[in-house]
């Protein structure tokens, strides 16, 4: 069986492909697949593995021996899914491999920003700490995350394990389910689910850890942020446009909310006339490059995930196949 693995510098050279090896014939690209690319790279192929490639029907129409396409991500909205089921092509995602990952790095975000550590780190090298007579260093206060609240957007995997850590640090953990509904019963006297507004007043940290979808594009623009605390911080590891960016740039100017720790961006790469490399202080924002999810072992889990989808498509089972 011919399988094309595209993408690779995504998921990184240093991981260990053999579990995808083993699976059939595999040919790997570092690059996506593209319309002008997909005729020469898909010839008699059979399955697909992709992480961004955007698959749309121009792609598709120059495949026609693709029966599988798996994602080497959680999220599968590059592709175009009706056309796939048009075709009799099926779709397969890896869910959950990065919980332990883009947990943690929620919490280094936090902590980044609430006890300034780039400030503390740059006062320690630049030889200051070293030349005056006091043992400490305390003129930017911090405080302690136990008695705080936690506001989540997003109860799922990555929710509940956050909700968890939280919980563990003492703090008092609310959501706001990212579906909207009402009832949440898998969670009664467990965490507190609330409203959207009361989530927003309430939280001293918010966290975004939902999809991407019509109801939570944009969700955090200028009115939610308006209604959170002076004090508060938001973290985003969900989707760049949950975020208004506009809008939060505003916030952060005028100090209507205390800071932001951003994984994820509306743009990735993010556009040089993003409004927020004019914030260069890294009390008020911190952002990554979209690496939350990837430590070294969410990595090779995922590529372990697609490997188990192929060699289940080869049984002619259905494992995480989404359409």
């Amino acid at each position: 069986m011919k399988i094309v693995a595209a993408e690779i510098d995504s998921v990184g050279n240093d991981i260990d492909y053999s579990s995808l090896t083993k699976t059939g014939d595999v040919t790997y690209y570092k690059d996506k697949v593209t319309a002008e690319n997909a005729a020469e790279r898909l010839a008699g192929a059979e399955v697909l593995c992709i992480n961004k490639s955007k698959i749309t029907t121009d792609i598709i129409e120059q495949a026609p021996d693709l029966k599988l396409i798996c994602e080497f991500a959680t999220g599968f909205d590059n592709v175009d899914i009706k056309a796939c089921a048009e075709r009799g092509i099926k779709v397969a995602n890896v869910a959950g491999y990065s919980t332990a990952s883009v947990t943690q790095h929620t919490f280094a975000m936090l902590f980044y920003l609430m006890e300034s550590l780039k400030d503390y780190d740059e006062f320690v090298k630049s030889g200051e700490y070293a030349a005056q007579t006091h043992f400490s260093k305390i003129d930017i206060p911090f405080h302690e995350l136990e008695n705080m609240t936690w506001g989540i957007i997003g109860m799922g995997n990555i929710g509940r394990s956050v909700a968890s850590i939280a919980t563990t640090f003492g703090a008092h953990v609310i959501f706001y389910p990212a579906s909207g509904r009402k009832t949440y019963t898998e969670y009664d006297g467990e965490y507190e689910m609330v409203s959207f507004d009361e989530l927003l007043e309430r939280s001293d940290v918010l966290s975004l850890h939902c999809p991407l979808t019509d109801k939570t594009r944009n969700l955090i623009d200028k009115v939610a942020l308006m209604k959170m605390k002076s004090t508060a911080y938001l973290i985003n590891v969900a989707r760049g446009p949950v975020v208004n960016e506009d809008d939060l740039y505003e916030a952060l100017l005028n100090e209507e909310i205390m800071g932001a720790g951003l994984d994820v961006l509306s743009v990735e790469p993010m556009k040089k006339d993003s409004p927020l490399l004019k914030i260069q202080d890294s009390k008020r924002l911190y952002i990554t490059p979209h690496m939350a999810w990837a430590s070294v072992e969410a990595r090779t889990r995922c590529v372990n995930e697609v490997a188990k989808n192929i060699e289940a498509y080869k049984r002619g089972e259905d494992r995480n196949i989404v359409n």
